[in-house]
C-alpha cells in the first residue's frame, strides 16, 4: 500500500454505528492512522520560535513591581511555542522554557518536585540557589541542577536584579500524570562545593585504597561554573583543526551519564565567523546564546530565520536541519543547547539524518 494512499473516513460509517462504538468508549483506528503514524517524518506541532531577550526583560522587571514573590512563589515568564498553544506552557514536546525573576533581598521558599529542572544565568550576581543544601552561587552562565526530588530553594544576597533561564522536562512528566511538588522549610546550608571537587578532567574523588568512603551521590555536581566552561570550549578550540565545530556536553563526571534524566545540555563555542551546520535530528533543540552575536536558520516544518543578541532563545523543531552562524569575524560566540537526545536515546528513538 502507498504511504499517502486514502484510508476510510469517519463520516463514511452508519451513524448508529459511530454512536454505539461511542457509547461503549471504543474509537475506529484507521480514520486517524495517518494523523498518529504519518509517513516518513513525524507530526510536529513544535515550531521555530525565538524570543528576544531585549522584549522579555522590560515585561520581567515589571513582574517584579507588580507581583511580590509571597504572591508568585517563583516570579516567572514562560517562554511558550504557540504550536502547542500558549495555554500548555511548553516549549517543545517535552521541554518547558521560564525566565525567572529574583529581586535584591528576595527568598524563593524551599521546594521539591518530580520534574527535573536547571538553571542558566542570564544576568546579575549575589544570587543563590541551595539545593539539597548545597549553596550555589549564581553567576552568568552557569548552570545549576535541580534534578527530580531534590530540594531546592533561591536567595539573594545582592543589590541588583538576577535573571536565569529554567528548562525543565516539565511536559513529558505532566503528561505522564506524574508532575507534583511538596513545600519545604528553609534548608540548612552545608559546605560542599561538588563542582570544586570535580573541576580537573579526567580526574574523580574516590576512597582511599581499602575505604569505603562517603556514599556516592546521584548528582555529584550541582553548579557547572562558566568561567570552567568556557575555558574548556577555548582550550578544545586550540587542539582541534579551525574548521571543526566545538562542543562540550554537561555529565555527571563519575559515571559519564548525562547530567539529569530526560533532557540533554550542551556548551557551543562558534569561531569567529563560522557557520555550522546540525543536521536534522529527531529530539527538539533549545538554543540560548550567551556571549556574542549568532544567526540562526532552521528549516521545517516552515524555514525560519533568527538574529540571536546575547541572551536570546530559540527552539528548533525535531528532524529540522539547523544552521548557525557566528556573526562576528572577530569573536567567538557561545551557546547553551537544550536538548531531548537523552529521552531520545533511552527509548530507542534518537535518530539523525543527512
Amino acid at each position: 500500500m502507498q504511504d499517502d494512499a486514502p484510508l476510510g473516513r469517519l463520516e463514511d460509517l452508519p451513524a448508529d454505528y459511530v454512536q454505539a462504538m461511542r457509547a461503549r468508549n471504543l474509537v475506529p483506528l484507521w480514520p486517524s492512522l495517518r494523523a498518529v503514524l504519518p509517513p516518513k517524518v513525524p507530526t510536529r506541532p513544535t515550531q521555530a520560535v525565538h524570543w528576544a531577550y531585549g522584549d522579555i526583560r522590560p515585561l520581567l522587571m515589571r513582574a517584579g513591581d507588580l507581583t511580590p514573590i509571597e504572591k508568585a512563589e517563583r516570579r516567572v515568564l514562560v517562554l511558550a511555542n504557540p504550536g502547542h498553544t500558549l495555554e500548555k506552557m511548553q516549549a517543545s514536546s517535552a521541554i518547558y522554557l521560564g525566565m525567572q525573576l529574583l529581586l535584591p533581598g528576595e527568598w524563593a521558599p524551599s521546594h521539591r518536585h518530580t520534574p527535573n529542572a536547571v538553571r542558566m544565568v542570564v544576568e546579575g550576581e549575589g544570587a543563590w540557589t541551595t539545593v539539597d543544601g548545597e549553596k550555589c552561587p549564581m553567576s552568568r552562565g552557569d548552570l545549576i541542577l535541580t534534578p527530580t526530588g531534590l530540594w531546592h530553594e533561591h536567595g539573594h544576597d545582592g543589590d541588583a536584579p538576577v535573571v536565569w533561564l529554567d528548562v525543565l522536562d516539565l511536559p513529558l512528566v505532566h503528561y505522564l500524570e506524574a508532575s507534583y511538588h511538596l513545600n519545604g522549610e528553609r534548608q540548612k546550608q552545608r559546605p560542599g562545593r561538588g563542582d570544586r571537587a570535580h573541576t580537573r578532567a579526567g580526574l574523580v574523588p574516590t576512597p582511599v585504597f581499602g575505604g569505603d568512603g562517603p556514599g556516592r551521590r546521584r548528582y555529584p555536581v550541582l553548579r557547572y561554573p562558566w568561567v570552567e566552561a568556557r575555558a574548556a570550549l577555548q582550550a578544545l578550540a586550540e587542539d582541534r583543526p579551525e574548521q571543526e565545530a566545538v562542543q562540550l556536553t554537561y555529565v555527571n563526571p563519575e559515571t559519564g551519564e548525562d547530567a539529569e534524566n530526560i533532557l540533554g545540555f550542551h556548551a557551543l563555542m562558534l569561531r569567529p565567523g563560522q557557520t555550522l551546520r546540525l543536521p536534522p535530528r529527531s529530539p527538539a533543540s533549545v538554543f540560548h546564546l550567551i556571549e556574542g552575536a549568532v544567526e540562526a536558520g532552521i528549516d521545517a516544518p516552515q524555514p525560519r530565520r533568527f538574529a540571536l543578541a546575547e541572551a536570546d532563545t530559540c527552539v528548533a523543531p525535531g528532524f529540522s536541519a539547523v544552521t548557525l552562524r557566528n556573526a562576528r569575524p572577530d569573536a567567538p560566540a557561545f551557546v547553551f543547547i537544550a536538548d531531548e537526545s537523552p529521552l531520545h536515546r533511552k527509548l530507542g528513538l534518537l535518530e539523525q539524518r543527512d
